[in-house]
C-alpha cells in the first residue's frame, strides 16, 4: 500500500491538529482497499474551551455515516473527553443508552451523531486514532485460522480481539484486554472480522502505522499466491437480459431500482467459480456493508425470475431464524447478482446507491477470491450478520431526510435535450427523481447535462447505428428503460406546396417522423421489462390545426400522431403507454429568437407579451409547463391512459 504523506502539503497547517485529522483521514479516505463510502473512522484529541469557556480535553470523531473521502470539519463531532471517560466506567448500556450519553457529551448537539466507536476512541491513550477495514486485513482474518495468520504475520506488533459486536461492547472489550498492556508496545488492533485501528501521537504516526501494517498483510497475501486467482476474458454483455432481470427485482420489492453490471475480467472470474453459489453466500467482506449489500447476493441462472424469487424466499427465511416478535422485516430483495458467465450486478434506487453497492461488491469478490486462494472463505456466522444489519444504528445511516421523488429508480431517455422543451424535460424528470439521458444532435448536450444520474449523448436521430447505440448505453448505464421522451425535431422554412422543395419535405419526414419510428423501434424490447413503460411523443398544434406554408411539418407532426396511436394498440399487453402532446406558441426555445419574437409581434400589431399570451387563457407556455405535462403523463396520475392526446397551448380557438 502506497504511503500518500507529502510533507510539502501539511507545512502550512502541520501544528494545527485539526488541519492535520482531516488532512490524513482523506489520504485514508481516497485508498479504496481501506474504506468505502461512509465506512472507517477517525479521531484526534484537542484542548478546547466548552460552552462555558472552561479549557477541557476533548475529542473531535467522525459522524456516523460521514465519507472519510471528503471529511471536513463540519463531519465532525466535538465531545468532551472526561464525559466519554465516565461512560466507559459504566457496567453496561444499551444502544438507545448510549447514544443518549453521547449526546449529552457533545458540545454541539447540531453537530452529526458520534460514530457508534466514539467510547473506544476516547480509550485509546493516543491523540490520533484511525480505523479502516482494509481488505487484506479482512482476507486474513475471515478464514478459520484467522487468529493464527494475524499473529503469524505481525506477532507481538499489534492487539488481536475476537469479533466483537461493534460500540459500546466493543470498547468494553478493548477497556479489559488493556488493561494490563503497555500501549507503546502495539502499533495496532485488529477486530477479527471487523478491521483494524492505528494510533500515534502526531497525524502522520498513526497514517504511517496504518499504510504499513496493512501493506504488511498485503505482503503475505502475495507471497501465498493470493491474488493470481483465475480470470477470464470479460464476457458480452446482454443488454435486453440485464433489462429482464432488473425489471423482475423491481417487482420483487415493488418499486422501481437501477442496475448496472460489472463485465470485467475480475467480475466474470468471480462469477464463474465453480462453488460461486455457496462462497457469495457465506457473508459479506464487513458486517458494516450489511446495510448496503444484505448478507448474501442473488445467485442467477437460466430462470431469472424463479432466480429473484429463490433469493426472497431465502431472506425471509434467514430473517425468520433470527426476527424477534414483531420486528419489522426489511425489504427482500437483493443488492446485488452473481450473473455466471457475465459478470457481477449491483442495485439501488439513484445512481449513487448503485455506485456504493458496486464498488462494495468488487473489493468483496476481490477478498473472498483471496481467502479461498489460501484458507477458505470464513466471514462472521449468520446470527451475528443478521444483527449487524437490523442494528438500528446501523439502519440509520440510510435513512436521511430526503424529498419525495415522484420517478426515483426509473429510467428515461428524451430527445432533442439540448435546449427548449427536451432540455426542461430532461432536467424535470431527473429533478423528480429518474435517471436519465438525454440525446441531441448538438454536442453541447453533454455539458449541460453532465452530472452522475443525468448524461447527454451526442447522437444524430437519422442514424440508425447510432440511435441504437444511445439506446443501449441508457442500458448499460441504468439497467433498463422506463420513460420515452420522442421530442426531436425541426421547423422547416415556410413554404407552400407548389414551391415545396423536395430535399426540404424529406428531411422534415426523415427527422420529424422516421426518426421517431427507429428510436421507438429500438426502445421497445427493453421497455417490455420497464417499469410502469411509458411513452411521450411531442407533436404540435399544427396536426389539429395545421396552418398555410407548414406541409412538410404538419404532415410529419400528423404522422408521428398516428404512429403513436398505433404504438397505444400495439404495447398496450405489454403495459407501455403511449401519449401525445400537442404544444403550441412555446416561445423559450432556439427558435423563437428576440428578433424573431419582435417581428411576429409587428406583423399581428401587438406587443411581445401580447403576442406571447395570445391565447384563451391569456397566458404564456413555456418549455417548463411542457415538461410538467410530460412528467404527469409519465407519472401516476395518468397510469391509466394510453392513446391520448393532450394539446398544452393556453386553449387555441382553432382547436377548440
Amino acid at each position: 500500500m502506497q504511503n500518500l504523506w507529502d510533507a510539502k502539503k501539511t507545512k502550512h497547517f502541520r501544528k494545527d491538529p485539526l488541519q492535520m485529522r482531516l488532512y490524513t483521514a482523506r489520504l485514508l479516505g481516497h485508498e479504496t482497499d481501506l474504506v468505502l463510502h461512509g465506512g472507517g473512522n477517525c479521531s484526534v484529541k484537542i484542548t478546547a474551551p466548552d460552552a462555558f469557556g472552561d479549557t477541557k480535553k476533548m475529542l473531535y470523531v467522525k459522524g456516523s455515516g460521514c465519507d472519510l473521502k471528503t471529511l471536513a470539519q463540519k463531519d465532525l463531532s466535538l465531545l468532551v473527553l472526561e464525559t466519554l471517560h465516565r461512560i466507559a466506567a459504566i457496567p453496561n448500556l444499551t444502544d438507545a443508552e448510549l447514544v443518549r450519553l453521547q449526546l449529552g457529551a457533545m458540545v454541539d448537539p447540531t453537530a452529526p451523531s458520534p460514530s457508534i466507536e466514539t467510547v473506544l476512541h476516547a480509550l485509546i491513550p493516543f491523540n490520533f486514532v484511525d480505523h479502516t477495514h482494509a481488505d487484506a486485513v479482512l482476507a486474513l482474518t475471515n478464514t478459520p485460522s484467522g487468529i493464527d495468520l494475524i499473529k503469524k504475520v505481525y506477532g507481538k506488533q499489534v492487539l488481536v480481539v475476537p469479533y466483537v459486536h461493534p460500540g459500546f461492547a466493543l470498547a468494553k472489550k478493548v477497556a479489559a484486554l488493556t488493561a494490563d498492556i503497555e500501549w507503546s508496545a502495539i502499533a495496532g488492533i485488529i477486530l477479527m472480522k471487523h478491521g483494524i485501528f492505528t494510533f500515534g501521537d502526531d497525524a502522520r504516526q498513526s497514517y504511517e502505522r496504518m499504510i504499513e501494517l496493512v501493506s504488511m498483510a498485503e505482503d503475505h497475501l502475495s507471497a501465498q499466491g493470493a491474488f493470481s486467482y483465475k480470470t477470464q476474458n470479460r464476457s458480452q454483455e446482454d443488454l435486453k437480459t440485464l433489462s429482464l432481470i432488473r425489471g423482475q427485482v423491481s417487482r420483487l420489492i415493488k418499486r422501481p431500482m437501477l442496475a448496472k453490471c460489472d463485465y470485467s475480467e475480475n467480475a466474470c472470474g468471480f462469477a464463474n467459480f465453480e462453488n460461486v453459489a455457496e462462497i457469495a453466500t457465506r457473508g459479506p467482506l464487513t458486517a458494516d456493508h450489511l446495510i448496503r449489500t444484505k448478507p448474501f447476493p442473488a445467485i442467477l441462472n437460466d430462470d431469472l425470475a424463479q432466480a429473484v424469487n429463490d433469493f426472497g424466499a431465502r431472506y425471509e427465511a434467514y430473517f425468520k431464524r433470527h426476527a424477534t416478535d414483531g420486528q419489522p422485516m426489511l425489504d427482500t430483495a437483493p443488492c446485488w447478482a452473481v450473473w455466471p458467465d457475465h459478470g457481477l450486478i449491483s442495485f439501488g434506487q439513484t445512481p449513487n446507491e448503485v455506485t456504493i453497492v458496486s464498488d462494495i461488491v468488487r473489493h468483496t469478490a476481490k477478498t473472498i477470491q483471496a481467502s479461498e486462494a489460501f484458507g477458505g472463505w470464513s466471514p462472521l456466522d449468520e446470527g451475528a450478520l443478521f444483527d449487524m444489519e437490523y442494528w438500528s444504528l446501523q439502519q440509520a445511516k440510510l435513512n436521511p431526510v430526503e424529498p419525495a421523488s415522484d420517478f426515483k429508480g426509473q429510467i428515461a431517455l428524451v430527445t432533442g435535450a439540448a435546449s427548449g422543451i427536451g432540455q426542461a424535460c430532461a432536467k424535470m424528470l431527473y429533478a423528480k427523481g429518474a435517471a436519465v439521458v438525454g440525446i441531441d444532435i448538438n454536442p453541447d448536450v453533454k455539458k449541460l447535462l453532465g452530472r452522475p444520474g443525468l448524461k447527454g449523448i451526442c447522437c444524430d436521430l437519422t442514424d440508425t447505428e447510432a440511435v441504437q447505440e444511445a439506446v443501449a448505453e441508457t442500458v448499460r448505464l441504468f439497467g433498463g428503460l422506463d420513460i420515452l421522451v420522442s421530442n426531436a425535431g425541426l421547423f422547416p422554412d415556410s413554404c407552400r406546396i407548389e414551391d415545396l422543395d423536395g430535399a426540404a419535405w424529406d428531411r422534415s419526414m426523415e427527422i420529424n417522423l422516421t426518426s421517431h419510428q427507429h428510436l421507438l423501434k429500438s426502445c421497445i424490447p427493453y421497455m417490455k421489462n420497464g417499469w410502469e413503460a411509458s411513452v411521450v411523443f411531442v407533436a404540435s398544434k399544427n396536426v389539429p390545426a395545421p396552418g398555410p406554408g407548414a406541409a412538410a411539418y404538419s404532415v410529419a407532426k400528423a404522422g408521428l400522431t398516428q404512429l403513436a396511436r398505433v404504438a397505444a394498440l400495439e404495447l398496450g399487453c405489454d403495459g407501455i403507454r403511449v401519449n401525445v402532446i400537442h404544444p403550441n406558441a412555446v416561445y423559450d426555445t432556439a427558435l423563437w429568437t428576440p428578433e424573431v419574437l419582435a417581428s411576429r409581434a409587428c406583423q399581428y400589431e401587438c406587443t411581445i407579451d401580447e403576442y406571447k399570451t395570445n391565447n384563451c387563457l391569456k397566458t404564456e407556455v413555456t418549455s417548463a409547463d411542457v415538461a410538467e405535462l410530460v412528467c404527469a403523463l409519465a407519472g401516476p396520475g395518468f397510469a391509466k391512459t394510453t392513446g391520448a392526446q393532450i394539446p398544452i397551448d393556453g386553449g387555441n380557438d382553432r382547436v377548440i
